[in-house]
């Protein structure tokens, strides 16, 4: 049996700082949504794509998380 690994449980409103800069000048990015593969948004510019999980786990530097919130929605 292999052994155990563990992924990174990313969360709408994170923002993830990318080892590469976006053509706009920006590194930072929100997390949109989550999944097999992970919507975000540069801070930015606005631009929005979907990555694959992997791919943006070798991408990412470091990781702001989100800061909970205090307001109960219904």
């Amino acid at each position: 049996m292999a052994g155990k690994f563990e992924l990174y449980k990313f969360k709408p409103g994170d923002v993830l700082k990318l080892r590469k800069v976006h053509p706009c000048g920006s590194f930072e990015w929100m997390v949109e949504r989550t999944g097999m593969d992970i919507g975000i948004r540069c801070r930015k510019c606005g631009h929005f794509m979907v990555i694959p999980r992997r791919k943006l786990e070798k991408a990412v530097k470091s990781i702001i998380p989100a800061e909970p919130c205090d307001i109960i929605q219904i």
